[in-house]
């Protein structure tokens, strides 16, 4: 089956923080919507699903990278899903946080400066 996802939709499936980052810097919109998700429920979804399936720790740079970029945690997507609700699904505290205004954003190591939330 071919492949139909965004740059960004990609990067966010592969959790390539890095990548992400570049695609928004260059102009990529942090609340695009491809295939019924948000860039913000799609990382959400790939980090706490990705989370549970392993028995790892939650991992957090994508969501990060999108909520520094201003992603918005309450945009619902077409299925009337939000990020936050899905990331109270997942016990997804960083993007709770930030939904909440509870803090800053710490972007991964070598991947700028935290950002307000």
């Amino acid at each position: 089956m071919e492949n139909t996802r965004t740059p960004a939709h990609q990067a966010v499936e592969m959790e390539d923080a890095e990548t992400l980052a570049r695609l928004l810097g260059a102009g990529a919109d942090p609340d695009e919507v491809h295939e019924g998700m948000t860039l913000l429920t799609h990382a959400i979804d790939v980090e706490g699903d990705g989370a549970l399936q392993s028995g790892q720790p939650l991992t957090v740079h994508t969501t990060a990278i999108l909520l520094a970029f201003g992603a918005d945690p309450e945009l619902e997507d077409p299925a009337g899903r939000t990020p936050l609700t899905m990331a109270e699904s997942y016990g997804h505290d960083i993007a709770i946080g930030s939904a909440a205004g509870l803090g800053e954003v710490d972007l991964p190591h070598g991947l700028g400066s935290s950002c307000g939330g």
